[in-house]
């Protein structure tokens, strides 16, 4: 690879998995790139894998691979040697990699009995790079949209101050201009004087509660995103689990968490009394 004066092999690489949790989910597709000392041009690997367990309505929405498309594919168990000798004694790259993609891997390595040591890797996680040189910080919007520094920041009043300006200035910026998500979709001109517009723009609608503990599925059904029912409907399980049902309203949950619930059953049982 140009300019980088390698000392040994990097392997760029990206998974696609049943869901988002290291510990429980399965690697559905992984690619590498390997760029070695001397050579220009990377060595590729490619392949899909049967994960053995469902993948979620998420992951599905995210990269499309169905469970048919990996019926006949082999199992991790199956490529691991194959994998584990691509990638040698390589560092690794990859986006948000270090939070996600390396952990998920030993985790596959881990079961079939192969010690993937990390101790002696480099790792290079691009998301970092681009988050750290573009911070997401109030001041660093206020000199993006407003072209000037921020004074007091931290005040409060600054920053509602502050968040006013950078408002204006988004609105400024972005009249007339289109958003295209990461699946190429094109949402005509979001960013507009209008607060219902900009409400859906802004606010995750999949999401019931702010500590996501209850979503949206694909019917618009209330489900659960968490424990022992996720994936149930919230209002028909609370209601034929009252055990459940309290232990919700008396734990930790948050107040909305618990207004909503509270709200979803009572709509619920007043419905199947009709």
């Amino acid at each position: 690879m140009t300019g980088l004066n390698l000392k040994r092999g990097l392997v760029f690489f990206d998974i696609e998995s049943t869901g988002l949790n290291v510990i429980r989910d399965r690697i559905v597709q992984i690619a590498m790139m390997k760029y070695l000392p001397g050579k220009e041009e990377p060595e590729e690997l490619e392949m899909l894998i049967n994960p053995g367990i469902p993948i979620s309505e998420e992951a599905l929405a995210v990269h499309g691979i169905q469970p048919k498309d990996l019926a006949r594919k082999p199992t991790f168990q199956q490529v691991a040697e194959k994998i584990y000798d691509f990638i040698g004694d390589s560092d690794l790259a990859g986006y948000n990699s270090n939070r996600f993609d390396i952990p998920l891997l030993m985790e596959e390595f881990a079961r079939v009995g192969i010690d993937f040591n990390m101790d002696n890797r480099r790792t290079i996680d691009v998301q970092r790079i681009f988050y750290k040189m573009e911070p997401r910080t109030l001041k660093a919007a206020v000199r993006f949209y407003c072209d000037k520094e921020m004074e007091d920041a931290h005040d409060a009043l600054a920053d509602v101050r502050a968040t006013v300006d950078v408002f204006l200035g988004q609105l400024e910026k972005y009249k007339g201009v289109d958003y295209i998500d990461g699946d190429g979709n094109v949402e005509k001109i979001p960013v507009r004087r209008d607060i219902n517009q900009l409400h859906r723009f802004t606010t995750d609608l999949k999401f019931l509660d702010a500590t996501q503990r209850m979503k949206l599925d694909a019917n618009g059904v209330a489900v659960f995103n968490f424990g022992k029912y996720v994936g149930k409907p919230v209002a028909e399980t609370l209601a034929n689990d009252k055990q459940y049902y309290n232990w919700i309203l008396n734990k930790d949950f948050s107040s909305q968490m618990k207004q909503i619930v509270k709200k979803l059953v009572k709509e619920y049982e007043a419905e199947a009394k009709k």
